[in-house]
């Protein structure tokens, strides 16, 4: 051993035990992690990449705690998503004229930061500015460790593909234990909720989740028989497994979102996906200008005695067209009061995350159920009103403009790109933004790190692989791939 070599070891042991004869003398055993602590930094410093697939693998596995304060955190993705982003700024701030500049500043990118931008902006007027301050935060990591450092890292298809199955095994894990407590309980829809702890909130995030990485488990299986690889496994036997957690899941959002995800994918294969955007934006204008106008929206109040929760699901399903379910006209009474807050801030919004603090005094007693308390202090259950609510026709504005370019942008990225694992990645990350996009309409899951970290990464792939050139011809399907690829 080298005299270098051995001097950083000799000092790495007399840190280790300094720290553990802190911890017993003090009785703060924390300080025997710290050199661990020492580790990870200096790991980070030389190779920031064992960090993102870190990240990446906890996502599933994550679990929400509520600190002292009222503050609550995903531990531990949040402090990695964090450490990542701080380490994104430096690197780009000393490396910043080597950056891609087609990646960092492509449309969509730009979208999405004048959308971020706009958040900041309305944090500054927003009525409680506490908690306008903590979401503008966690939004700028979020889309420093899952839009940004992908774009930085996940440049190969290869990359991807690491990506897709680090992803993808913590959560069969997540979904395969779920199915077996599930089985316990006789696969009860009212006892679904006690199968998700510690990894989920709730049935619709672990929904969310499943659902937006389903499009990630087509491609991989896609990849497979492509390749010529073992792909029966993947099909015959996790794919059924799959099916059934989605199922058991009791999710209405996520039946409907894979739905369109599929159409939407016929609809990218005949590249008739930008005149769909379009007619939908006009369908739900539509839609929203029909409830205001002469009051309309007064004729679908719920009855308060007949709408209740269900414990079957098959009551729950009639329950919902027949417009007696509880969640479903929990939700009309939440777009109800969002759409009473709306004059009196139309400009800024009442301020990021104020929705939940402020709704109360809106409200409209003609939808109120027998959950309208909101024990669980949960949001209005639509994001798009949601952020006009809390950051104006300006910020609903911006949110748009961002998702209808990442669909606009991204047919274009498909269509012209010619290699097969690239273009395939494309498609694959437009329909996990399409799942999102469904859900949104109904769920504020994009703020979750389940669905929001799949959301920004999926967007920055449908970037990185749409610019992205092989340096070989690619294979043949009877082919193989050359080293490297």
């Amino acid at each position: 051993m080298t005299a270098a070599p051995l001097r950083l070891y000799t000092g790495y042991a007399a840190t280790v035990l300094l720290c553990l004869g802190g911890a017993i003398a003090t009785g703060h055993y924390w300080i025997a992690g710290l050199p661990l602590l020492l580790v990870a930094v200096g790991q980070a410093v030389l190779d920031i990449r064992l960090f993102f697939w870190l990240l990446v693998v906890v996502i599933p596995l994550g679990t929400e705690i509520s600190l002292p304060g009222g503050v609550g955190t995903d531990l531990p993705t949040e402090p990695i998503a964090v450490a990542l982003t701080a380490w994104l700024v430096l690197h780009a701030a000393r490396h910043w004229p080597a950056y891609d500049a087609r990646t960092f500043l492509h449309p969509v990118a730009l979208l999405l930061y004048l959308h971020v931008a706009w958040i900041v902006v309305a944090s500054g007027f927003g009525e409680l500015k506490v908690l306008s301050f903590k979401f503008t935060l966690a939004k700028l990591w979020y889309v420093g460790a899952f839009f940004l450092v992908p774009l930085l890292l996940l440049r190969t298809p290869r990359a991807v593909r690491r990506f897709a199955y680090l992803f993808f095994w913590p959560l069969l894990f997540v979904a395969v234990q779920t199915l077996i407590r599930h089985a316990g309980y006789g696969f009860s829809f009212a006892d679904q909720f006690r199968t998700l702890s510690p990894f989920m909130r709730n049935h619709v995030a672990y929904a969310g989740c499943l659902a937006t990485f389903t499009p990630w488990l087509v491609y991989l299986i896609w990849h497979r028989r492509r390749q010529g690889q073992s792909w029966q496994w993947l099909t015959y036997l996790v794919l059924p497994l799959w099916t059934a957690a989605l199922f058991f899941s009791y999710t209405r959002a996520a039946y409907v979102s894979l739905a369109l995800a599929g159409g939407a994918f016929l609809l990218l294969r005949w590249r008739l996906l930008r005149p769909a955007l379009v007619v939908g934006f006009v369908a739900a204008l539509g839609v929203a200008v029909y409830l205001v106008y002469d009051h309309n929206y007064l004729d679908y109040a719920p009855n308060y005695d007949t709408t209740i929760s269900h414990r079957e699901f098959d009551d729950l399903l009639s329950a919902t067209y027949q417009l007696e379910d509880i969640s479903t006209m929990e939700r009309f009474y939440r777009w109800v009061a969002g759409g009473n807050m709306v004059p009196y801030r139309p400009l800024t919004g009442f301020g990021p995350s104020n929705f939940v603090e402020l709704y109360p005094s809106y409200t409209n007693n003609n939808f109120e159920t027998y959950v309208s308390d909101n024990p669980e202090r949960s949001g209005i259950h639509n994001y798009f009103l949601m952020t006009l609510v809390e950051q104006g026709y300006p910020g609903l504005f911006f949110l748009l403009l961002f998702f209808g370019g990442i669909f606009y942008f991204g047919e274009d990225l498909y269509r012209r790109q010619t290699d097969p694992d690239a273009r395939a990645a494309i498609a694959a990350g437009l329909m996990a933004v399409v799942v999102v996009t469904a859900f949104s309409l109904i769920n504020d899951l994009l703020e979750t790190d389940k669905v929001g970290s799949l959301f920004f990464t999926s967007t920055a792939i449908v970037i990185t692989m749409g610019l992205y050139r092989s340096p070989t011809p690619p294979r043949s399907p009877s082919g193989t791939l050359p080293p490297g690829y």
